[in-house]
Order: structure tokens, then C-alpha cells, then sequence
């Protein structure tokens, strides 16, 4: 008697995680797992942003970016059901999961917040763990009054792998995010607005619309002034007081000698709205 050969399933394919939407200067990256909650961390997900991010910073006719989530959530973070079978980047012994975080999670932050021109950070949904720290990765974040947000990672016996642990504290403070962090509580869209997680919460159906005039607004400003402000903002952070001032300086002659700074110069001596080229 013949036996019938064993059957493998076929692996999962999940579907690409981010989409990219360009309007005027103005580039839309959504998290595009929805049945997931957007979920991150599957093999892959570091490339695809960091390629999408890289995509954006050679483009010189993008000034400002938007991140939001496809469906219910922002994103609920690391996929839990591929931490319970310990596979993708979970997968393996210490060393793998270590380049797990690496070469794939820290990809996904990396290039967030490696991103040359502002960006906005669209909350529609839960942004939990992984995925409130991508959300902290962006410049300004705005959400819907729906919203929610926590760093889990305590409850799951994990701790923040994702640089959460750096950013959080220069975001609201170390008291609070020790409060977060250590607790593991959620806090609706109007704590996050009252501690400065968000700059607001605005109601769910109007998200992307206050979105768009945010970043039209940060559109309209030279390009390449636009990029080099972000980049001292950034720097401030962990510069010392002396090597920001050259920095400032640095970047400021550049400024002068660009056609939008003359463009400036000019609207206000004529009293009119400029037209920054990008030249």
C-alpha cells in the first residue's frame, strides 16, 4: 500500500507592508497590514521602509512626509503570534534574535527617523510597543481622538528593542515615560495630548484631512532650508552647545547663497506669499 507524501503548507505571504502615495510635495507612507493591525517585524518589513524612506530623501520634491496605518490601528507593534512560534525576526537562538532587531526592526526606525525632511506622524488607531515608538520616530504627531498608546513591552516580558528607551524620555519627559514603560498602561489620544505625545487629537473622520493642511503648511517652505532646519532640530538633541553653533553657521551660509532665500527676501520687501522653488 502506498502512503500519500507528507504536505507542507505553503509559506505565508503576507502583503507588502508599505504603500507610498505622492500629492504635490507631499509623500503618504501607510502601514499596510490591516487584518495584523499592522503589525512589524516579519522578515523583509526593515527593507521595505528603509526603501521607501531612501525613496523619499533623493527625491528633492518632497518636503514633508505623512505615516499612517491602514484599517483600525496605527500599529499594534511586534507580531505576537510570530513571538509565540519564535520565528521571522523572533526566530533561533540569541545571536539571530539580536540580528533579528538589527538588521530588520532597526531598519524600520533607522529609517524613520533617518528621514531628511519633516514628517508626520497620522495616528488613527492603537499605536502600542513597537508601533508607538515608530509613531515617536516622526517630528509631530497628530492623532485621531480615538487613538490609543503604550509601551507594552514590560507585559510581555520583553524591553524596549526598538531604541524606545532613547527616544521616549526625549519626548515626554523621563518621569513619564518611566511611568509608561514601567506600568505598561494604554492612555487614550487626550493623555497623550496632555503629556505631548501628540501635538493633538483631532476627531477620527477629519485625521487625514488636519494631516494634509499640516504638511501643506511645511510644504510651502524652501526645500533646502526646510531639510537643514530638521536637521539641527535634530541634532540639538545630543549635540553640545559649541558644535551646533558651527553646525548653524555652516548651514546658514548655504542658505544665503540659495535663490529661495533671495525669493524670501524679496515677497516680504513687496509684501506678497513667496514661491519657494527648491533653488
Amino acid at each position: 500500500m502506498s502512503q500519500d507524501a507528507p504536505t507542507t503548507l505553503p509559506p505565508l505571504i503576507l502583503p507588502p507592508l508599505v504603500l507610498t502615495e505622492k500629492r504635490g510635495h507631499i509623500a503618504i507612507l501607510t502601514l499596510n497590514r490591516p487584518d495584523a493591525m499592522n503589525a512589524l517585524g516579519a522578515p523583509g518589513d526593515g527593507d521595505q521602509v528603509a526603501a521607501a524612506c531612501e525613496a523619499i530623501n533623493d527625491d528633492q520634491d518632497i518636503r514633508c512626509v505623512i505615516l499612517t496605518g491602514a484599517g483600525r490601528a496605527f500599529s499594534a507593534g511586534g507580531d505576537v503570534k510570530a513571538m509565540k512560534a519564535r520565528e521571522g525576526a523572533f526566530g533561533g537562538n540569541g545571536v539571530k534574535v539580536r540580528d533579528g532587531y538589527r538588521k530588520n526592526i532597526h531598519r524600520i526606525v533607522r529609517a524613520i527617523y533617518g528621514l531628511e525632511v519633516p514628517s508626520i506622524a497620522a495616528v488613527n488607531g492603537a499605536a502600542i510597543g513597537l508601533g508607538c515608538d515608530v509613531a515617536c520616530m516622526t517630528d509631530i504627531r497628530i492623532a485621531a481622538d480615538t487613538a490609543r498608546f503604550g509601551v507594552t513591552f514590560l507585559k510581555l516580558g520583553l524591553i524596549p528593542g526598538d531604541g524606545g528607551a532613547w527616544l521616549m524620555p526625549r519626548t515626554i519627559g523621563m518621569s513619564r515615560a518611566a511611568e509608561l514603560l514601567f506600568t505598561g498602561d494604554i492612555i487614550d489620544a487626550a493623555k497623550a495630548e496632555a503629556w505631548g505625545l501628540i501635538s493633538k487629537a483631532v476627531p477620527a473622520e477629519t485625521l487625514m484631512d488636519e494631516a494634509m493642511a499640516l504638511a501643506t503648511r511645511i510644504a510651502q517652505q524652501p526645500p533646502h532650508a526646510l531639510r537643514m532646519a530638521k536637521s539641527l532640530l535634530k541634532h540639538g538633541q545630543t549635540a553640545s552647545y559649541d558644535t551646533l553653533m558651527e553646525m548653524s553657521a555652516a548651514a546658514q551660509a548655504i542658505a544665503h547663497h540659495t535663490d529661495d532665500h533671495m525669493e524670501g527676501v524679496d515677497a516680504i520687501l513687496e509684501k506678497r506669499q513667496p514661491n519657494f522653488r527648491g533653488s
